[in-house]
């Protein structure tokens, strides 16, 4: 079937790929192939299996036209700051080390001492929130640890230009994409020449930065041969996050985004980036978005929490526990009293052993109640970020000058409508929860627009209300 696009939407733990189509006014998915997706040790790094995700990304395709489409374009999008170096042969140099490793602990700190980089200086050029796992500290860890694999690379591709590359042979670094780094400009939107010589970073490195709806390139013949079609490779907001808030149905500019998934993102949409001390002491970032927006949130750990006591809880009783058992027991627990909250952003959290163990420390070092109960587990991950949340739309608030009137959730967790309902009493706005597909539809919208099935974001944000269901849950 032609006029169909396709949307490869890799997250942390596994990918999609999705055929969007636009039937009278409305947009229809099929997903067509689903794949894992995972950290692995080598060498004493955490890393992804680079070579498996692309062959993934092409069996999709070829899965895509076993299932009769034969799409227009195809845009890919992966999670942020992750990098694949290529050599003057475009082979690829080293592992695709992973945002979790540990290389980067202390580098930001290291910088700050040797006078090369204050982070105070470094946020007021690129706007972008302190994450010890930024591309930046990245590369200033390998540089460190291998100064020789940084001076033989010829090429820095992120994650979905590295894919993009292996699709087409063709190189560029996505604006989303490359704003993750906290090495480009927010002014300017380009690499920032002067941070890239204070790190010593080559600047051979770093390709044209091209916008969303950009078209790089066609199939290689080797791949449109193996999956049976050729077609257009478009740049999405090829951040995830990017994607994601494309789906928010709204045009509300007193509306909080929340995208929920692995990780919660959330904040706001504006026109101009805001790189104030007050915003870099909050560590709030100007990320990214299409059209030359910019995505003005704060990165909360999100469900990553509940994804791990999920984890462990199967790995003790053969297999896991389904997420409405989750959730019926976390209310379970709350009907019984038990309450106790931590705090998501503290670093404990980030890759613990045990998240079981981690939230209970947590608990046992406030004094506060420690859970022992999966409900009690649970309920503590999701009233921990329903707290955090509220905090974060104070802090939005305040930061903005803004009283905003709505929260709009999109993503996996736009599905728990306990913590749907537990954000909406703890922020005191009404939560409008849904698409849950909001990282694919995101990822379609700039094909479809593309394509001209919509004259405009704003046409398409419309339609996503006439797609998807959309749940409002009001503060009790």
């Amino acid at each position: 079937m032609a006029g169909c696009h396709v949307a490869i939407d890799i997250g942390a733990s596994s990918g999609r790929h999705i055929v969007g189509q636009v039937v009278d006014g409305r947009m229809e998915l099929t997903e067509v192939y689903r794949f894992e997706n995972g950290l692995t040790r080598k060498d004493g790094h955490l890393c992804w299996e680079i070579d498996a995700l692309a062959e993934n990304v092409v069996a999709g395709l070829a899965a895509a036209h076993g299932h009769g489409f034969e799409p227009t374009t195809i845009g890919i999008d992966t999670w942020a700051v992750d990098y694949v170096l290529l050599d003057e042969h475009d082979e690829r140099l080293g592992d695709c080390v992973g945002y979790r490793d540990a290389r980067t602990d202390g580098v930001r700190d290291a910088l700050e001492l040797s006078g090369i980089l204050s982070f105070d200086e470094h946020y007021a050029r690129t706007g972008i929130q302190y994450q010890q796992f930024n591309t930046a500290y990245q590369l200033c860890a390998l540089s460190r640890e291998d100064r020789s694999q940084l001076e033989a690379a010829q090429t820095l591709l992120m994650v979905p230009d590295y894919l993009n590359f292996v699709l087409t042979g063709k190189k560029a670094q996505e604006y989303t994409n490359a704003s993750t780094t906290a090495l480009v400009n927010a002014e300017t939107m380009d690499w920032d020449d002067v941070l890239i010589d204070r790190l010593n970073l080559p600047w051979d490195l770093f390709q044209p930065i091209r916008m969303p709806g950009t078209v790089l390139g066609k199939l290689r013949p080797e791949i449109a041969k193996r999956v049976g079609f050729d077609t257009k490779v478009l740049l999405v907001a090829s951040h995830d996050t990017g994607s994601a808030w494309l789906a928010v149905p709204t045009h509300d500019a007193q509306a909080v985004y929340l995208s929920s998934g692995t990780w919660s993102l959330m904040g706001t949409e504006n026109r101009s980036a805001i790189c104030t001390p007050a915003s870099a002491a909050a560590n709030f970032t100007n990320e990214g978005g299409y059209e030359g927006r910019y995505r003005y949130l704060k990165n909360i750990m999100g469900l990553w929490m509940i994804q791990n006591v999920r984890r462990e809880l199967g790995a003790n009783r053969n297999e896991p526990p389904t997420w409405s058992e989750l959730v019926e027991a976390a209310e379970a627990a709350r009907a019984a009293g038990f309450h106790a909250i931590v705090d998501c952003d503290e670093e404990r959290f980030l890759a613990p052993a045990s998240m079981i163990g981690a939230l209970r420390e947590a608990c046992a070092e406030s004094g506060q109640s420690v859970p022992e109960s999966m409900g009690e587990i649970a309920l503590v991950v999701y009233d921990s970020l329903a707290d955090d949340y509220a905090r974060t739309v104070a802090q939005l608030s305040e930061l903005t000058g803004v009283d905003y009137t709505s929260i709009n959730i999109v993503g996996g967790g736009s599905n728990n409508g306990y913590l749907n309902q537990a954000t909406a009493d703890a922020c005191g706005l009404p939560v409008f929860a849904g698409p849950t597909e909001g990282t694919a539809l995101g990822n379609l919208m700039v094909q479809f627009i593309y394509s001209g099935a919509y004259a405009s974001l704003e046409e398409a944000r419309t339609a996503i209300k006439k797609s998807s269901e959309i749940k409002e849950y009001l503060p009790r």
